[in-house]
Order: structure tokens, then C-alpha cells, then sequence
């Protein structure tokens, strides 16, 4: 082989390895991508890591960004119906008889109180962010996990603990910076099991700087909803109830009454 042959062939193996490497450490489109506004800067790495096993455990980013409609009733007060892709929502009071039809990112909606439709445009209007946040509230306790890099957020990681149930976990604290989607200074511990990277149980705490938190719940009884998992008839009572995901849903239940 002559000396040509040789730097050509030499060439050609560095071109091939510079593209495999380019390959590589090109991210891929569904590698879970943070939120505009989370707070990568102040955010511990371990944690950071820790968020993106809990969203592949929960089916994965593609899953959830693919994800059309959830449905699910509140509290045991309010059936929803969300369609995640518009950013609309259909919310059924059930203790007042009220009916909201919202899109989240507009605030532009519709009210039905007791079978008559809200018209009055103050009035509208207010109870329409109130809707808002009554649903972000409702959400949270929907698909909390999947909200780890959400807008606002900061993550640290605590270390190990155990499980109410005795399992070991890792512990994330959430906290959130003020006015993002009308969250005060309060903080999250989540607990992620070390065995399967579900979120199994969480703390709230209402202040940043308090060390005991208000309560303590459970996150579990996972089942499988379209392509994801969620947490849904918790032994404590608490949480969503009556969950259900679908692929497609008739309009007309995001525009009447």
C-alpha cells in the first residue's frame, strides 16, 4: 500500500469516527427537555438526572408529549377533561352545578352556573382564572411526575430515605419560584423508589424554610393509561380518581355545555 493510499485511508477513518461522534452527542428529540424557565443553573445535577429515570419510568417524554386527552375526577368535586395538545379544558363542578369551558393559555371561555351561561364580563372573567388555577391545582395531582422540569422550578437532591411502606427511595425537594403559575413559596419532597424510578410518595411543606411538612402522602397504585403511567385510587383516598386517556374525543365537549 502506498503512502497515497495510506493518508487517504487515514483521512477517511477520521471522517467516519467524526460523524459516529457527532451521532452521539447530537440530543435526540425526546431525551425530556426542559420547560422554558426551569431553573437548570440552581439545580443539582443528581436531581436533574433523577427526573429525566422518573419520566422514563412513567412511559417515556415521547409518550407523554404524544398524549391527547386525560380525563379524571378531582377531589370526588369535579370531573375534567382535559385536552392537553389545545390547552383546553372541561371542568364539572359537581358541589355547585357549574360548568367551565377554558383554554388555559388564552383564558378565553365559557361559564354555565345551575344551567344558565355566565355573560357578565367581570364576572366571567374572574371566575374564569379561578378556573385556571383550580385546574393547575387539580393537574398537579394528576401528573406531578412528569412536571419535574416544569416552568419556575428548582430541583435539589436530598440523599436516601425509606418509604412509608419500607422500600428505599431517592429524594428530590421541588420548590418554585414566586408568582409561576400562582404558586407562593411552598416546597415539595418527592420520593422516588430506587428499584423502579416511580414517584411512590410526597411531602408538602408550607414554607420553604419549614423542616416538618404538613403532610405526607402516597403516590402509587400505578397503572398503565394509553402509553403512560399514573397514580390513580391511592389507599389514602387522596388523588385522582376515575382516570382515562384517550386518543380522540368529541369537540363539542370543549365548546358547549
Amino acid at each position: 500500500m502506498n503512502s497515497k493510499i495510506l493518508i487517504l485511508f487515514a483521512f477517511s477513518s477520521c471522517l467516519l469516527l467524526s460523524c459516529s461522534k457527532t451521532k452521539t452527542e447530537t440530543p435526540t428529540p425526546y431525551e425530556n427537555p426542559s420547560a422554558e424557565g426551569f431553573d437548570l443553573a440552581h439545580s443539582d445535577p443528581a436531581a436533574v438526572e433523577l427526573a429525566d429515570s422518573v419520566m422514563s419510568a412513567m412511559g417515556g417524554r415521547k409518550n407523554w408529549d404524544e398524549t391527547r386527552f386525560i380525563s379524571w375526577t378531582a377531589n370526588g368535586e369535579r370531573n375534567i377533561n382535559w385536552d392537553k395538545q389545545q390547552d383546553r379544558i372541561r371542568i364539572e363542578s359537581l358541589k355547585d352545578s357549574t360548568i367551565y369551558l377554558l383554554n388555559t393559555k388564552t383564558l378565553v371561555g365559557r361559564i354555565q352556573i345551575k344551567g344558565q351561561e355566565l355573560t357578565v364580563p367581570d364576572s366571567l372573567n374572574s371566575k374564569l382564572a379561578k378556573a385556571k388555577n383550580m385546574w393547575i391545582n387539580d393537574l398537579y395531582w394528576l401528573v406531578m411526575p412528569f412536571k419535574l422540569k416544569d416552568s419556575g422550578v428548582t430541583l435539589k437532591y436530598l440523599g436516601e430515605d425509606t418509604l412509608k411502606t419500607g422500600g428505599r427511595c431517592n429524594v428530590l425537594e421541588l420548590t418554585f419560584a414566586k408568582k409561576v403559575e400562582g404558586k407562593p413559596s411552598y416546597k415539595y419532597n418527592v420520593f422516588v423508589d430506587i428499584k423502579d424510578n416511580l414517584v411512590k410518595q410526597w411531602a408538602y411543606f408550607n414554607e420553604v424554610s419549614e423542616e416538618t411538612p404538613q403532610w405526607i402522602r402516597s403516590w402509587d397504585n400505578y397503572k398503565s393509561y394509553g402509553k403512560i403511567l399514573l397514580s390513580a385510587d391511592r389507599p389514602d383516598d387522596g388523588g385522582p380518581k376515575n382516570i382515562r386517556v384517550d386518543e380522540e374525543l368529541d369537540d363539542k365537549l370543549f365548546l358547549e355545555f
